[in-house]
């Protein structure tokens, strides 16, 4: 077995060996090390023979590392004798780790670890490092990479966080239901900037990252799973599947950016659209739908069209004007726009974004220019829309995107 196939079994069970050891010992930072020394362990020993069950192999060692760090404390001696002791509830509880692990069984322990890894008490940037280094099981390099930062500063964000939560007292359990309810909002946004960033990213030389958005994907499918009656994260999963259906035909054979009124839809991923009106139908099902729920309910409107032209744009404008209710914000706003362009033609959109930027609310974004460049064009008023799209190209960092907007600004000379 080569080191790809101990990342792929470390990426599928890592999250929950690190919430059993955090459970097992009471410290957070010490499960997380201990099951990163198993995985180096098996990076050697794999290569002379694969365990037959390699999640418990890798469980059963991190269990042994862990053991050994508390050991070597000597202020946690007496942890440690509660720990080692060959007692019927602790190594019968190993030999079930070793021999009985159910690859899947999907228990409130990993709930608990999404939940400890974005509390509050730590910055969004450690609550997203933090999640996908411990509940994703990405590498410093992997995370450092998707949002283009350097490794060093991933690094350290994840050990402050791991201190933080230490020094705060952070239980390792599942927050009381009230209060797990208040902070599932925490949890939510995480996992929806990391599909965010997968979806378009910010800056860099490639639109899409997909290997961060399915990550994103995958621990939303966790969550709905562990949360079956809480309606947004249901509304998460549908928003990220039906968006994750156009990645196919979101980008040309060179990387370049195809926008969606030139995308193949016979490349939209048709499992993923069902998957994501599944997740959305369930989101409905209980409550009124919330702001992920209502972003799922455009991205589906969109996922069911034909064509550009067939999109019923004026029940994406109504889904719009919705969530600017419930999450008002000036990118929901800009979205509106775009939307009541498609229904109602560019002058009252053109409205909506005018008055987005006297109220000065989307300061440095590329996406205002963009969309007023793109709605003077269709007015006829081509000098000002080339220069509204030339000033969007100097202010975007993707650079797929900053090609696009630039071509676009070119044919408008």
């Amino acid at each position: 077995m080569g080191t790809a196939d101990v990342e792929a079994v470390w990426r599928i069970e890592s999250a929950r060996i690190v919430a059993a050891l955090t459970r097992f010992t009471g410290d957070f930072g010490l499960a997380e090390d201990a099951a990163q020394e198993a995985v180096a362990e098996a990076l050697v020993s794999w290569r002379r023979a694969l365990p037959a069950n390699p999640a418990g192999w890798l469980m059963a060692t991190a269990r042994r590392r862990a053991i050994d760090a508390i050991r070597r404390r000597s202020a946690l001696r007496e942890r440690y004798a509660l720990l080692a002791v060959d007692s019927a509830v602790g190594w019968a509880a190993s030999s079930v780790l070793d021999e009985d692990v159910d690859p899947d069984r999907i228990d409130d322990d990993v709930l608990a670890l999404m939940f400890v890894s974005c509390h509050p008490v730590l910055s969004p940037e450690a609550r997203v490092a933090l999640t996908l280094r411990v509940v994703a099981g990405l590498s410093s390099e992997e995370i450092a990479r998707a949002f283009l930062v350097p490794v060093p500063t991933v690094q350290a964000r994840i050990t402050r966080a791991k201190k933080t939560i230490a020094a705060a007292r952070v239980p390792f359990e599942l927050p009381p239901a009230a209060e797990r309810r208040e902070r599932l909002g925490g949890v939510l946004s995480v996992l929806y900037v990391i599909f965010t960033e997968g979806s378009t990213a910010t800056s860099g030389d490639r639109l899409l990252r997909p290997d961060v958005a399915y990550e994103a994907i995958r621990l939303a499918r966790t969550l709905a799973a562990l949360a079956p009656d809480e309606p947004e994260a249901h509304g998460l999963l549908a928003l990220c599947e039906l968006t994750a259906a156009r990645f196919p035909a979101r980008t040309g054979p060179d990387g370049s950016p195809v926008l969606l009124e030139d995308q193949d839809r016979r490349r939209w991923d048709i499992s993923a659209i069902r998957r994501g009106l599944a997740a959305l139908g369930r989101a409905a099902s209980t409550r009124g739908l919330g702001p992920y729920g209502l972003q799922a309910a455009i991205a589906a409107t969109h996922a069911s069209a034909p064509s550009v032209e067939a999109t019923d744009w004026d029940r994406i404008v109504v889904l719009y004007e919705a969530l600017g209710r419930v999450a008002p914000s000036p990118v929901v706003d800009l979205n509106r726009a775009v939307a009541v362009a498609m229904a109602s033609g560019p002058a009252p959109a053109l409205a909506i974004v005018d008055e987005l930027i006297a109220a000065n609310r989307l300061p440095g974004s590329h996406l205002v220019p963009t969309v007023r460049g793109e709605l003077l064009a269709r007015l006829g008023r081509r000098p000002e829309a080339r220069a509204e799209l030339e000033l969007a190209a100097r202010l975007c960092a993707n650079q797929p995107e900053r090609s696009v907007l630039l071509r676009k600004a070119a044919t408008l000379g």
